[in-house]
């Protein structure tokens, strides 16, 4: 058996990288760390003569421990859990370089849309090139299968804008003009937008009717969202409120002439990962 000081030490020479893959999967600087831990913890529970390829097998552990985060997070209410900054209390220059990989705000948010499976496919063939046939019994699929994973994620991920038609490129001047009035504070143009009997539906159920209450409503919606993103919600031009990289709301317009009809406001965790999601570019 290993000298537990002598195995510490070549665990150390993965942490940077073990970290990096956490966080890329997480979004959170405090669960990374729970999640590398627990990884040291059942390599200082194992036989390591056992273990072929000691960086293969640790990155294994932790991807298998953030899916199993990532999926109990889906049971908890909409605003648990939001990204945390990458860096952290002793970091070097090495974890810092790992952690601080180029994903912007707007991939940030559509990670944290995806499915468990997807996320941590994506994450560990495109961030880190981990083999889809090492990928396959992490996520309990075969490797064909993983691959296709990794494929819907990046189709949503990659930040390319959609080739709008007529009509969507119409609804995408009327949701930016929403949009911009509720920024500017502008209840005369919020006004405009909407239709007299506009309602406002939460998660499906009727919360609000009217333009003068839904225009209200929107003076204050955004005070809550770090970042307004337009985006093609389920096929329709529609809005992406998010906190600390996190989607914590859907805004679907619907649209008639000129005038926004109808919103539905989805905040529930499960229906905003099941939602077909494209972040729009300017």
């Amino acid at each position: 058996m290993e000298d537990q000081d002598v195995l510490a030490e070549r665990f150390e020479a993965h942490r940077a990288r073990l970290r990096a893959v956490a966080y890329q999967t997480l979004g959170s600087a405090s669960e990374a760390d729970d999640a590398v831990q627990e990884a040291w913890l059942r390599l200082s529970r194992s036989d390591p003569d056992n273990i072929e390829h000691l960086g293969g097998w640790l990155t294994t552990v932790v991807a298998r421990v953030c899916l199993n985060m990532l999926q109990a997070r889906r049971e908890q209410p909409v605003g648990m859990h939001l990204p945390e900054s990458a860096a952290s209390d002793g970091a070097g220059p090495e974890a810092e370089a790992l952690l601080a990989d180029s994903i912007g705000p707007a991939l940030l948010v559509i990670l944290h849309t995806l499915a468990p499976a997807e996320r941590l496919a994506f994450v560990l063939h495109d961030m880190f090139a981990v083999p889809f046939d090492d990928i396959a019994p992490i996520v309990g699929r075969s490797p064909a299968a993983a691959r296709q994973l990794a494929s819907r994620a990046r189709r949503r991920v990659q930040g390319v804008t959609p080739v709008l038609g007529t009509d969507l490129t119409r609804q995408r001047a009327i949701v930016e003009a929403f949009l911009t009035a509720a920024r500017n504070g502008d209840f005369d143009a919020l006004l405009e937008a909407l239709d007299p009997d506009v309602v406002v539906r939460s998660n499906g159920t009727e919360v609000m009717r009217g333009a003068a209450a839904v225009a209200g409503r929107a003076l204050t919606g955004l005070r809550s969202a770090q970042v307004s993103l337009l985006a093609l919600i389920n096929g329709a031009v529609g809005v992406i409120n998010a906190a600390e990289g996190r989607p914590i709301s859907l805004q679907a317009f619907t649209i008639t002439g000129a005038k926004i009809i109808a919103v539905d406001l989805i905040d529930d965790p499960g229906r905003i990962a099941e939602a077909d999601l494209a972040i729009l570019g300017r």
